[in-house]
């Protein structure tokens, strides 16, 4: 009997991929959460077909889920897998591309039928031979056959056995990265157990049979283990992005004082925001789903005019259908926040994929001079200390605020080590109940922030005027004086500005001064990071600013710019943010890097444009 040994790795990097039916997001998500507990760095990208529904066994219908693991922080999903897991000939063909020279490809042999081989596009009977994966480390095995072997006698139907071999893969992968089955177990008996226990039997059947098919059959020549990394002291959990976002609000909510409303329409990859805020009626959050995207944020500009904290979620293309309400609460100043989660665009464009192309939409997207304040988030986690602190400006400065996520950051998952809200200020919104004279004039502004006043509607001699037409400078009556627009028009703008007095001065992660000066901004922070670390670690000297507040700029940029050679901007759009820059800082010359294929940076393809500008 052969040996296996196992080897200690620093990370690795595995790929989950089938037809969207697969149930590959939860075999990812499940392998995510077991190397969480065990203390593992991880990150994730999801990765769904853009059809509802797509052919059965076609490229476009291939659903992946891509994990990263290891001994320490964690920024990236990884560029390339050490381990593809591929249900169907075309998972195996989508994902051909993402392979590592010496990676290892678990295959389902029962979907590798010559019908399924000639859907997914191939023109020969060998489909390992014909992508060049003959060097590879390939276990073909019959997993689909060997579920139904394990669960032979639960009388479960064919359609309900066949569900559960996603569970005989990820007892392989398990097996292949030595990661305990326990906390899975507990999952499945929590989801199942009580409403369906004969599925929940199935599911633990099916992840112990593909735990044991690979001790006992020793198909793997090693397996790898991950030690856990060190994190500080805290309690963690896995979270996404619109988890994190809900959870900000929540917090933002609690501090202020005022009650959460989110008044929202369904849209991919928005609609969790909504989903999570629903499920907190015991913490006092109101929800509404409305019937269109104009109806969600009206219904919230009319919760935020009746005292609440309000918000609502969309993504592209219902962010142009909320432009006309979004210069209403500007021209209200009524606090709101709107969440913008970024997909590839134009128009319904890629629904699933992320992009960063709504940077201009936000800044300018309104009819009018309606300036806005305009926050991105960076990972899955800190979308949670955006969204409280895009809920305190908004609470605090009487204004809508803008925040920008997207797609990789919003599905994409990571450890989060949960604060204590006594790391988090305290937010006071001008919330008055009497006049301060004889009368109430519900424009006078606070002199420092130029925040006007909130008064309730029905508080008692705060009656008061507000809506879409021009307002005189002090009382709220209509006016169409020219001078009046021209000083409220100022005094809004001026606004927004003085915010850059209360946000953070901008930093730069690494030196000082260099050569090469990377910028970014929102979700791309990860891979723009891990890139300029390893050129670091070469010597080279390259430096990272990344932008999470955008409008305002932060303080300390000119500084920070006039130090180093050459500046180039990186992001995932044709260059919105460089030429905002140029806008704002036309000193500087800007080269770029953008990238819009509906996918996130490499590391490596960074690297190698970085170093040819050095050249």
């Amino acid at each position: 009997m052969n040996e296996q040994k196992i080897k200690q790795v620093s990370d690795v990097v595995i790929r989950f991929s089938g037809d969207s039916g697969d149930g590959m997001q939860l075999t990812g998500t499940l392998f995510s959460d077991a190397a969480a507990v065990l203390g593992n760095g991880i990150s994730t990208f999801p990765d769904f077909p853009a059809e509802i529904r797509a052919p059965h066994g076609s490229i476009a219908g291939v659903s992946g889920f891509q994990v990263h693991i290891g001994s320490g922080r964690v920024t990236t999903p990884g560029d390339y897998c050490d381990a593809l897991v591929a249900m169907n000939p075309a998972a195996l063909r989508a994902n051909a591309k993402w392979l590592k020279r010496d990676a290892t490809v678990i295959i389902d042999g029962d979907s590798f039928v010559e019908r399924d081989i000639q859907k997914a596009g191939f023109v020969t009977d060998d489909p390992i031979a014909e992508l060049g994966l003959t060097d590879h480390n390939i276990v073909m095995t019959g997993i689909t056959s060997m579920t139904r072997d394990a669960l032979e006698g639960l009388g479960l139907d064919n359609k309900s056995v066949v569900k559960c071999k996603n569970m005989f893969a990820l007892g392989i992968c398990f097996y292949l990265y030595n990661k305990p089955l326990e906390h899975t177990f507990e999952y499945i008996e929590r989801k199942f157990g009580k409403k369906a226990p004969t599925i929940a039997q199935a599911n633990i059947l099916a992840l112990k049979a593909g735990y044991n098919y690979s001790a006992n059959n020793h198909i793997f020549a090693n397996t790898y283990d991950v030690a856990p990394a060190k994190p500080a002291p805290g309690t963690y959990r896995t979270i996404n992005g619109n988890q994190a976002v809900a959870w900000g609000f929540i917090a933002a909510s609690e501090k202020s004082g005022r009650p959460l409303f989110c008044g929202s329409y369904p849209i991919t990859p928005a609609t969790v925001i909504l989903e999570e805020l629903a499920k907190r009626r015991d913490l006092g959050v109101k929800t509404v789903q409305a019937e269109d995207e104009i109806a969600g944020i009206c219904t919230s500009i009319g919760a935020a005019f009746a005292g609440n904290f309000a918000v609502t979620t969309t993504s592209g293309p219902g962010l142009s259908l909320k432009s006309e309400a979004m210069g209403l609460a500007v021209m209200t100043e009524l606090p709101l926040v709107v969440v913008d989660v970024q997909r590839g665009g134009p128009s319904t464009g890629l629904p699933t994929k992320t992009e960063q192309s709504d940077l201009l939409q936000a800044l300018y997207g309104r009819n009018g001079e309606a300036p806005m304040v305009v926050i991105a988030a960076s990972t899955p986690s800190d979308c949670f200390h955006y969204a409280f602190w895009a809920g305190k400006i908004a609470l605090e400065r009487m204004t809508p605020v803008l925040l920008l996520t997207d797609g990789f950051i919003a599905n994409g998952s990571e450890p989060w080590r949960i604060p204590s809200m006594s790391d988090y200020p305290a937010i006071t919104p001008p919330v008055i109940s009497e006049a301060p004279g004889e009368q109430y004039f519900c424009y006078d502004r606070d002199p420092s922030a130029g925040a006007r006043t909130w008064a309730i509607p029905g508080t008692p001699g705060l009656e008061h005027r507000i809506g879409g037409l021009e307002k005189d400078k002090r009382i709220g009556c209509v006016s169409h004086d020219p001078k009046n627009h021209q000083t409220m028009t100022e005094l809004r703008a001026a606004k927004i500005a003085r915010v850059a007095d209360c946000i953070p001065t901008q930093e730069v992660i690494g030196s000082d001064e260099g050569d090469l000066l990377v910028v970014g901004w929102g979700g791309t922070k990860g891979h723009l990071q891990s890139a300029v670390d390893a050129m670091r670690e070469e010597g080279k000297k390259v430096s990272l600013c990344h932008f999470n507040w955008i409008n305002p700029l932060p303080r300390g940029v000119e500084e920070i710019f006039a130090k180093f050679k050459k500046i180039v901007v990186c992001e995932l759009n044709m260059g919105q943010f460089a030429g905002y820059l140029r806008m704002n800082l036309p000193e500087f010359r800007y080269e770029q890097y953008n990238k819009v294929q509906g996918l996130p940076f490499t590391v490596d393809e960074l690297v190698h444009h970085f170093e040819t500008i050095l050249k």
